[in-house]
C-alpha cells in the first residue's frame, strides 16, 4: 500500500512559495581556545552549501519524486547565484525566484565540532516586500500556479508573506482550485484561514494563542479552537520529540508517535514534514496516512547532520523497519 502510494507521488507538479535560504556549513574540530578572548579556535575540515527554507521544502518535493516550481525573492549577490546553480542541478523550477537589490539573501551559516553546533549566524533581510516585488510575486504564483496539484506555503517571517500576499495568493489557490498547505510562523499566524493543511508547531501555537498550554486537555482545546477559527480541514501539530499530533475530519486529535531512532540534528526538518505531508494528502487523500507518512519522513531527517532531503527507497525503508 505504502509503495504504491510513493509511487504516485511521481508526475505530480507543486507550487512551492516562501522565504527562501542558503544554509552554509563549516565543520572542523577544537582543540584550543583564542589566546584572544574565552572562546575555542575551530580549525576547519569541511565546508558546504545547502539549500534552505523554501528551497529545501522545493528540494524534498522532488526528492520524493515530484515536480516543483518555487518562488521567493533573493538578492542580487553570490549567494542567489550558488541557489540558482543548485536548484538547477536538481531539476528544480526557479523562474519565479525573483532577484532584488533591494535585499540580500537569506543566509545561516552553522559552525560546528565533533557533530556539535558552535554558533550560528545570520545574514538576511527581514523587512517586508514593498508594491512592486509582492506584485511579482503574485505574477509569478498566478503563471505558475495551472496544473499544480498543491501550493506548499513555508513562511519564515523574513518579509516575503506579508498580509497582502497571502492574502491574493490564497485567492489565486481558491480561483485555481488549488489545495493549500501551510507550514507558518507567528507574525501571520491568523492569515491563513481556510486552507487545507496548517501545521505549526507546538511552540508557534502557544506563542500565537498567547497561552501556555502546560496539559494535554489544554493543548486539544486549544489545538480544536485554532481549527475552528481558521476553518482548516487539516490541523498537524509537531511536538518534537512527542511526535505529531493530527486534527481532521471529526476533530479527535490522533497522536503519532515520532520515528526517529535517534535524534541528530532537527534542522530542516519541518521542511520534510510539510513536503511529504502534502504530497502524501494529495495522492491518498487521508491525512492520517499522510501524517504517518510525513512522521516516517521527520525521523529519517532528524538522524542526519544538517538540513536533508528524503527518497521514497529512504521512506519505505523505514515503514518496514521492526519497531
Amino acid at each position: 500500500m505504502i509503495a504504491d502510494l510513493l509511487r504516485e507521488f511521481t508526475g505530480k507538479r507543486v507550487l512551492v512559495l516562501g522565504d527562501v535560504m542558503l544554509d552554509h556549513y563549516v565543520w572542523g574540530r577544537v582543540e584550543r581556545i583564542s589566546p584572544e578572548a574565552p572562546v575555542p579556535v575551530l580549525e576547519a575540515q569541511s565546508e558546504e552549501h545547502r539549500l534552505g527554507g523554501a528551497a529545501n521544502v522545493a528540494l524534498n518535493v522532488r526528492s520524493l519524486g515530484a515536480q516543483v516550481e518555487l518562488v521567493g525573492v533573493a538578492g542580487n549577490d553570490r549567494p542567489s547565484e550558488l541557489l540558482t546553480e543548485m536548484l538547477t542541478r536538481e531539476g528544480m523550477g526557479h523562474s519565479g525566484l525573483l532577484r532584488s537589490d533591494e535585499r540580500s539573501t537569506t543566509v545561516k551559516t552553522r559552525i560546528g565540532a565533533v557533530n556539535q553546533q558552535i554558533v550560528r549566524i545570520d545574514y538576511e533581510t527581514k523587512s517586508e516586500l514593498g508594491p512592486a516585488l509582492s506584485s511579482q510575486i503574485l505574477a509569478a504564483v498566478e503563471r505558475l500556479l495551472p496544473g499544480c496539484a498543491a501550493l506548499i506555503i513555508e513562511d519564515y517571517n523574513k518579509g516575503l508573506l506579508t498580509a497582502a500576499v497571502i492574502a491574493g495568493v490564497l485567492e489565486l489557490a481558491r480561483r485555481n482550485g488549488i489545495p493549500v498547505a501551510v507550514d507558518p510562523k507567528q507574525k501571520n499566524f491568523m492569515a491563513y484561514r481556510g486552507v487545507e493543511i496548517f501545521k505549526p508547531n507546538h511552540k508557534e501555537l502557544q506563542t500565537a494563542l498567547g497561552k501556555a498550554l502546560e496539559s494535554d486537555a489544554e493543548f486539544f482545546a486549544a489545538a480544536r479552537e485554532l481549527r475552528q477559527d481558521l476553518q482548516t480541514r487539516n490541523l498537524i501539530v509537531t511536538r518534537g520529540a512527542r511526535g505529531m499530533y493530527v486534527f481532521g475530519g471529526d476533530g479527535q486529535p490522533r497522536h503519532l508517535p515520532t520515528c526517529a531512532r535517534e535524534v541528530y540534528d532537527v534542522s530542516g526538518a519541518g521542511d520534510t514534514v510539510i513536503s511529504a505531508l502534502t504530497l502524501a494528502w494529495i495522492c491518498s487523500g487521508d491525512i492520517q496516512l499522510a501524517a504517518e507518512v510525513a512522521n516516517h519522513a521527520a525521523g529519517i531527517v532528524c538522524g542526519i547532520k544538517g538540513t536533508a532531503r528524503v527518497s521514497p527507497k529512504e521512506l519505505l525503508a523505514s515503514y518496514n523497519e521492526p519497531r
